[in-house]
């Protein structure tokens, strides 16, 4: 590979993939890349500019989208790139923009309230200035970050039951925060200092029952908590050695207690929590891969979309 070509690649990497919740009947998902936010209605077989409609000078950069719990009534997505929070309300063809404060922070990552229908609650997490909270559905946006030590945000999680426990979770580079009031205030997670940056986290569709959140990081594998973060399981340790990226709980956790991990250029699933793993499925995998969806759950044969370093997405 020329120097040309591999800076091409890099400058295309897909950063993240979203799928609609209604994914089995519009198979409409999302690549957050490099070159910007790109959109499929064909189950990521095809993709088109998210952007078009804005008729952009130049690309702009996304490395976060998430879509709102309800989006096959409300249509709703939000993007993130730098210095700014983009918001569709008709499934990603026209967009508004909100900025954020100047000098402009990186958007890393976004989270949508689980109750977004009724609390309108989104946050941001930022590589420079911690946590933003909008609870007017995006049009503006808060630095939320007392008790935030540590504000550069690498992942974001709200609690299933947000309306009930307005729970969240980041990971930094120095551990985990949890905030029980919503993100207005932030405690430090009994995570310790050396397993850190945390790159990924996921919470149990029943976290509110079970209190199970999972961590992956950055030098140190996977760790899973059983106790709302208080306390920590390193798992896989034989099999785990590479930078967990990404997380994927079945959407039917923890009854089929499958999970999927993205560990440097392996995936790796547990049908037993985390005690047991093998490769997915004994696929023969590109290497560089640098995100993964599970549209239709973590169910054996389900497919996988699988975005590439060089802005490519695989549906297998």
């Amino acid at each position: 590979m020329s120097l040309d070509s591999a800076e091409a690649e890099i400058q295309d990497v897909v950063y993240v993939l979203a799928v609609a919740p209604d994914f089995d009947r519009s198979s409409i998902c999302f690549a957050a890349r490099a070159a910007g936010l790109f959109r499929s209605d064909d189950s990521g077989r095809t993709w088109q500019d998210a952007y078009a409609s804005l008729n952009l000078d130049s690309r702009l950069p996304t490395a976060a989208v998430a879509l709102s719990p309800q989006f096959e009534t409300d249509r709703t997505v939000f993007a993130g790139g730098v210095g700014a929070i983009l918001r569709s309300t008709d499934g990603g063809r026209n967009w508004t923009l909100a900025n954020l404060p100047s000098p402009p922070p990186v958007v890393s990552t976004l989270a949508v309230s689980p109750n977004y229908t009724q609390d309108g609650t989104v946050f941001a997490g930022t590589l420079e200035d911690g946590v933003f909270h909008s609870n007017n559905r995006g049009e503006r946006w808060a630095a939320w970050n007392f008790g935030l030590l540590d504000l550069h945000i690498l992942a974001l999680a709200v609690s299933p039951d947000f309306a009930n426990d307005e729970t969240l979770f980041v990971g930094t580079d120095s551990g985990i925060y949890r905030s029980t009031n919503g993100g207005r205030a932030w405690r430090e997670v009994n995570f310790p200092l050396e397993w850190a940056p945390v790159l990924s986290l996921a919470l149990s569709p029943d976290f509110a029952s079970d209190g199970v959140l999972f961590a992956g990081t950055e030098a140190n594998g996977l760790f899973r908590s059983d106790d709302r973060g208080h306390s920590w399981n390193r798992l896989g340790q034989e099999v785990i050695t590479d930078a967990v990226n990404s997380i994927l709980l079945s959407p039917e956790f923890p009854v089929s207690a499958s999970v999927l991990v993205m560990a440097g250029d392996v995936l790796l699933v547990s049908r037993d929590g985390g005690q047991s793993w093998a490769n997915w499925a004994n696929l023969s995998l590109p290497q560089n891969f640098t995100a993964v969806a599970a549209p239709q759950g973590l169910t054996p044969g389900a497919p996988l979309l699988i975005g590439l370093l060089d802005g490519r997405v695989l549906h297998i």
